[in-house]
């Protein structure tokens, strides 16, 4: 067979340490030989974008609005230590905030369910994901120190002057307090991103907040909600044949832990900052989740959900062997080369995303896997691979699959990749 061709390139962002050594293998072993891959590139290590001072990442971000469709691997966010590790010019942005910020988007984070990773939560079938709203509360809150005795208020200063007043508290003594904020226009973005989600991916949305309790804040979010799905999107939901359901947070978690799963999960900043670690966990692994960026204007950035692997990477420059999970890395490029597909009509690209994925997910409930796995399968017989291997089975798996669409009957398994389960030799 001929490499499918593709007709519009992809963003390809990528990224840091040992991620971006497995990014390389996925391209080598699962894509090129197949795909005529068309890529804008940006190297969004962390040595070019201080060279570049970060412009890079805003190139990126810019080169997404024009394609539609990116990918990205994972990137350091630098702190202190890593400011004097790399020698760099300031403690640069996080690329993640500065993409999302131009591109103003919503995370999307949905766990890879397979069998033998068996969740927590027993009820739980299908995938529940996270929808977070990626912009103020806490995040960008003020806080301040209360020393002793004193009145606390909120203050409004309209531009003519006029000011507007509530009292926090009267303090008797010492305490604390913060002020945290979020602007409609970001609400409103954020809601139509989820209900564009929930009809792309033909699932039930879950939306949740406190406003029983925060009467103005809270409920602000879920009457902007609540008049956009009415103005906007109702009609199409009941075309789709799938719901938009409101409660309250505390009555959401209730629901989610009793639940088989299958919806999307809208939550305000801090709540899916929680509760999309909780889900991630609870299914098994962090190297299992996806990640999809999703603009209400139509861009998508595909990237995995977990970070660089610094562990591994320095362990990978000591010439040790690792054996680092590249599931959700292989994911973010199937979701992105399947919405490449789907809007540029090319069926060829769809099907090759989908076959990757279920050859990844085959090869795993064949009981060829990673250490992380292997320490919590329920699966009998399980062999453990190291990087290189785990993507080289992937890719004789789909070879057998497309060389069996071919008619050409394959027998044999993998000699020569299988490693003992208690073997203490990777890490």
């Amino acid at each position: 067979m001929s490499k499918i061709q593709m007709t519009t390139p992809i963003v390809e962002m990528d990224g840091d340490e040992m991620t971006r050594i497995l990014w390389r293998m996925i391209k080598d072993d699962l894509l090129l030989p197949y795909i005529d891959l068309k890529t804008d590139y940006y190297d969004l290590g962390l040595e070019h974008r201080n060279e570049t001072d970060d412009q890079v990442t805003v190139d990126s971000a810019n080169a997404t609005k024009k394609y539609k469709v990116a990918v990205k691997c994972a990137t350091i966010t630098p702190n202190a230590a890593r400011v004097k590790e790399y020698e760099l010019k300031e403690m640069w942005k996080s690329p993640n905030g500065t993409i999302r910020a131009i591109l103003d988007g919503t995370v999307f984070r949905a766990p890879i369910v397979v069998k033998g990773i068996e969740p927590c939560v027993k009820n739980w079938k299908k995938p529940i994901t996270i929808a977070r709203h990626a912009y103020g509360d806490v995040y960008k809150g003020t806080e301040m120190k209360i020393p002793g005795p004193g009145k606390a208020e909120l203050v409004y200063t309209a531009p003519d002057g006029t000011e507007t007043r509530e009292l926090i508290h009267n303090f008797d003594g010492a305490g604390i307090i913060q002020g945290m904020h979020n602007i409609n226009a970001s609400i409103e973005s954020f809601a139509r991103s989820c209900f564009s989600y929930a009809l792309d991916t033909k699932q039930d949305l879950w939306f949740a907040t406190k406003d029983t309790i925060s009467k103005k804040y809270d409920h602000t979010f879920k009457d902007i909600f609540q008049e956009i799905f009415d103005a906007e999107y109702k009609n199409l939901f009941d075309e789709a044949g799938i719901e938009y359901f409101y409660t309250l947070i505390d009555d959401a978690v209730a629901r989610v832990m009793k639940s088989e799963g299958g919806y999307i999960w809208a939550c305000k900043n801090y709540d899916g900052d929680v509760m999309s670690d909780m889900v991630s966990s609870a299914f098994g692994s962090l190297a299992m989740m996806t990640s999809v960026l999703v603009s209400p204007e139509g861009f998508y950035e595909y990237e995995a959900a977990h970070g660089t692997v610094q562990r591994h990477y320095y362990k990978h420059l000591k010439g040790e062997e690792t054996s680092t999970n590249s599931v959700a890395t292989i994911f973010a490029w199937t979701g992105a080369l399947r919405k490449r597909g789907e809007l540029d009509g090319n069926q060829e690209l769809m099907d090759f995303a989908d076959r990757l994925e279920k050859a990844t997910i085959d090869t795993i409930e064949e009981g060829y896997m990673t250490k992380d796995l292997a320490m919590i399968t329920t699966l009998p017989e399980v062999h453990v691979l190291n990087s290189e291997e785990f993507i080289k089975a992937i890719a004789e798996d789909y070879k057998k699959s497309r060389e069996c669409m071919k008619g050409i009957s394959l027998t044999g398994k993998r000699e020569g990749l299988a490693y003992s389960a208690s073997s203490s030799h990777f890490s």
